[in-house]
Order: C-alpha cells, then structure tokens, then sequence
C-alpha cells in the first residue's frame, strides 16, 4: 500500500523556517521532518512513497536525489566505467514517487493529480507536518473491519492555552494546557480509490467539500488514537520537538 504525503503548502505560520525552504524540508535533530514521517510508515513496513509537492517543491526533489551522498560515506569510481558504493547500515529501501501538484493547489486539489499512481488501490494519506506513534497496521485492519471509503486518525488537541477553573464567579484552579475533549483529524488517513469519486473539479481542500461529503454519505470511519501526536505549525512547535529529540523524549521514534 502507497503512502501519500501531502508536501505543497507554503507553511505561512512558520515564516522563520518556511521563507528559506518548504515546510516538510524544516529539521528535527539532523533530518527533515518528512524523513521522521516516512520512517514512521517504514517502521510498519511501508516504504512506497508518493510526495505531493508544491511551495520550493525543487528542494524537495534534491534532498532526495542528494539523499544518499549527503547522508553517507563513499567511494566514487570514476573513469568509463563509473560508480559509487556508500558505506551505510541504511535499510530503508524507499520507493520515492515526486509529483509537482503546484506552488497554490489546494490539498484535494494535489490529491486528484495522483489517481494516476494509485492504480486502483486503497492508499495512506497524511500531512508533511504531522508527527506521532499511531499504530499502522492497526489503522489498516480498523478501515478495512469498518469498510468504508475513507478512515481518518481522530486526536484529541492539546489547548494552546491554559484553563482557569471557576465556581461562583470565583477561580478555583487552572489547567495548563489541558488535552481536549473534542476529537481532530489528525492525519494518518487510509483511503480507497473511491475517494477520488468525492473530489470536485474545481480546486478545493479535502478537509471540506470531500471529506463533508464523505461524512454525510456515512463513508468516514474514524480510528480514535490515545497516543502521542503533534502538528508542527509554528516555530515554537519546531523548537518544542527538537527539545524532545535532543532529550531523547522521542515517541514517534518507532525505529531502531
């Protein structure tokens, strides 16, 4: 099964990172954040990728093709015969499928240029900015028992503000930063080929026209997951998880 990352947008809530280079590109520790998220999927044995790229979306395309050399030694054979050999331990063996779905496409927009690569089957989506420890295959197994169009991860956000607690007009207490009781699209979607059938002609985000429909058809199932998930949106967000990977307090870190 595909995995689609969805890494067009121009991430204009994070200008300090996103003037220089495009969102999926900002690092965690030493590497991107698109690379956190395709080992995630590869740690589950999935590792057949399809990028959505828009905003810089050249820079994209070169830390892939620069993949290899940049993150390995080597030895480079020259003369007519040509080659290089890397000294690595990587076992990632990625299939990475680039596709330009343009600098301003909306998301459904980006996914409508991929049917192509599809064929047919049911695939994974998810954000080029979403990190977690979402359980893959269970994920799978729940879409496929439900047998719907399209499953979506359900989170439960964490308040970007802290809670006071009242009674009788007087403050007994706060929160800081409590989890919500409202659940969220958190990413991590597993879609059949139908979805396509959802997507209008004109250009629109999958977050509203298709995925509306979808709920009111009865299609979207919804896997609640208890764990740890974050969007990275802001600075502060990029600061608050490169603080946890410099700690070791890592628990998307599904990966040896």
């Amino acid at each position: 099964m595909k995995t689609v990352i969805l890494c067009g947008g121009m991430g204009t809530r994070m200008r300090e990172e996103t003037e220089f280079r495009p969102k999926p590109l900002v690092e965690i520790g030493e590497n991107p954040i698109v690379w956190h998220i395709m080992k995630t999927y590869s740690s589950f044995g999935f590792k057949d990728f399809i990028l959505c790229v828009g905003y810089k979306g050249e820079m994209i395309k070169q830390y892939f093709m620069e993949m290899c050399w940049r993150n390995n030694d080597f030895t480079l054979h020259t003369g007519k015969d040509s080659n290089i050999h890397y000294y690595t331990d990587n076992n990632d063996d990625w299939n990475v499928t680039i596709v330009d779905t343009g600098p301003k496409t909306l998301t459904a927009g980006r996914i409508s240029q991929i049917k192509k690569y599809i064929d047919g089957e049911s695939f994974m989506l998810t954000y080029g900015d979403g990190l977690s420890n979402v359980n893959i295959t269970e994920l799978i197994e729940y879409h496929k028992k439900c047998g719907k169009i399209a499953t979506i991860t359900g989170v439960n956000p964490i308040s970007p503000f802290g809670v006071v607690e009242t009674q009788g007009g007087l403050a007994k207490g706060f929160k800081e930063k409590p989890i919500l009781d409202d659940i969220i699209n958190g990413g991590f979607m597993v879609l059949n080929a139908d979805v396509f059938s959802y997507i209008p002609k004109e250009d629109c985000a999958f977050e509203q026209q298709p995925l509306h429909k979808l709920a009111s058809d009865g299609q979207l199932a919804v896997y609640k997951h208890s764990g740890f998930w974050t969007a990275i949106d802001t600075y502060k967000d990029v600061e608050n998880v490169n603080n946890l990977w410099k700690t070791g307090d890592t628990p998307w870190k599904l990966w040896k």
